[in-house]
């Protein structure tokens, strides 16, 4: 894929040996990666070789309290609340969003099965894969500025990827994305409406996300779980996502449920995810399990059934052995930090659809960023020629925090946001409506709900009309 730590660990690494044979990308494709990017280290085999760590680590938060900030903001509508820079992680929403791509061999995976039950399969990994970054990620990505793009094309991987802040308030981020082969396009728009409940903060998404396989004439549409953050007052923070995604398949009428769990009163659910995929009749066609942090496997629902039910009898004499003692133990652990360290339990048959990639040794100090993201706010020799002047790669607070001068980076990001203000202001006097550049408002086709779709022409890289927003 282009990076040494990317691969899962174990015997599967789907990601290292079959995305190049899926791809058959132009082989001169990787000279042309090579000439345009200069001094760009390049590996043996062609393809351009990204960072795999930060500039600097990462700023330690322990002698700062977010329940100062907090205190009054309790059930209110974080967007508008200005938070310190500690808070944050060096990544801007928009490049949070690109993380979708990670696991682009899932796509790419869907695109070749003839089957539509394995392509929903694909997808429904791909769904959950989409979230598993996030896992340990308690630092907050910067609030995107109203006009603020960024851009990434990978063609080690295929793709090409271009979001924009289309709104301020409230805060909606529109993104697009094409295969290099023209086999597929991803597009949507997140709105994540952020909530704090005193010993949590809530990140409830709102917004369609549609995926189109071209080859096989079919759309898939899904809206991702909620994430909560606990323990943000005392303690040690720890991250869940829980809700029900529906991902339907707008050209056969399947559908695949899944259940993302919450953890439940000891965390024995923490992190689980279970559900099905069902067709147009309503008959199961398989069931999913696994965890978001860790894997997903599939297999048909007799088999589950079967297997669910003699667990089931044999966990009767377990829940007899526990006393009251453990049962308030281990409720005390729960309210701190759930810590389930088992694996998902394999069921006999079951076929693996996704398993997590291993992060950089250095992840920790590295806010807990994957390979994938600490490759984002790469900014190369050359590349400021080509960039939108929007980008995020060029944004100063975000930079400077990745560089560790978090003096410079907390006094840019006032002065960024100030100026955000005074133009927003400047607008409002002049009686001048805010125009986006990239992305429109419309109606998703599939859904028939509103969403903002690509307007197109950005990689013709006429930037002469760009807002003038750091």
């Amino acid at each position: 894929t282009g990076f040494d730590s990317d691969n899962s660990s174990g015997d599967f690494s789907e990601a290292n040996h079959k995305v190049p044979e899926m791809l058959d990308l132009d082989p001169h494709q990787s000279s042309r990666t090579g000439k345009h990017n200069g001094e760009t280290e390049i590996q043996e085999n062609g393809i351009k070789r990204h960072r795999t760590s930060l500039p600097a680590p990462m700023f330690s938060r322990s002698d700062f309290s977010v329940w100062s900030i907090l205190k009054k903001c309790i059930g209110l509508e974080l967007s508008k609340i200005t938070m310190p820079i500690v808070f944050n992680e060096p990544l801007s929403f928009l490049q949070r969003i690109t993380e979708y791509m990670e696991h682009i061999y899932l796509i790419n995976k869907a695109c070749s099965h003839a089957d539509p039950l394995e392509r929903m399969q694909a997808v429904a990994a791909f769904a959950v894969s989409a979230v598993a970054s996030q896992w340990e990620r308690t630092g907050k990505p910067f609030n995107p500025l109203l006009g603020e793009t960024y851009e990434l094309t990978r063609e080690d991987l295929g793709f090409r990827f271009i979001s924009e802040q289309v709104s301020h308030h409230p805060p909606i981020s529109a993104f697009y994305s094409e295969g290099l082969n023209k086999d597929f396009v991803f597009h949507g728009s997140i709105y994540p409406k952020l909530k704090f409940w005193g010993k949590s903060i809530e990140a409830e998404p709102r917004g369609t996300i549609t995926l189109e396989l071209l080859k096989h004439n079919e759309a898939y549409t899904w809206t991702n779980p909620t994430c909560c953050v606990h323990n943000v007052i005392i303690g040690k923070l720890w991250l869940e996502q829980y809700g029900v995604v529906e991902i339907v398949n707008h050209s056969t009428g399947d559908k695949c449920v899944l259940n993302f769990k919450p953890c439940g009163l000891f965390g024995k659910e923490l992190h689980r995810v279970e559900g099905y995929i069902q067709d147009k009749h309503r008959k199961k066609l398989c069931v999913i399990y696994g965890k978001w942090t860790e894997c997903l496997w599939c297999t048909d629902p007799t088999t589950y059934e079967t297997y669910k039910k003699s667990e089931k009898r044999g966990g009767e004499q377990k829940k007899k052995s526990v006393s009251e003692e453990d049962i308030k133990s281990e409720n005390d652990e729960a309210d701190d930090m759930p810590e389930v360290q088992d694996t998902v339990q394999f069921i006999p048959g079951s076929k693996l659809l996704w398993r997590i990639n291993c992060r950089p040794p250095n992840s920790s100090q590295m806010y807990n960023f994957t390979s994938f993201a600490v490759s984002l706010n790469e900014l190369e020799k050359g590349m400021e020629a080509i960039l939108a002047p929007t980008d995020c790669r060029l944004r100063p607070d975000i930079r400077n925090m990745e560089n560790g001068n978090m003096d410079v980076a907390s006094r840019e990001k006032e002065r960024l946001e100030e100026k955000q203000r005074a133009a927003r202001k400047e607008r409002a006097k002049d009686e001048v409506e805010w125009h986006t550049r990239w992305f429109h408002q419309g109606t998703n086709p599939y859904t028939g709900t509103p969403d903002w779709l690509y307007s197109g022409g950005y990689f013709d890289r006429n930037f002469s009309d760009c807002p003038d927003i750091y």
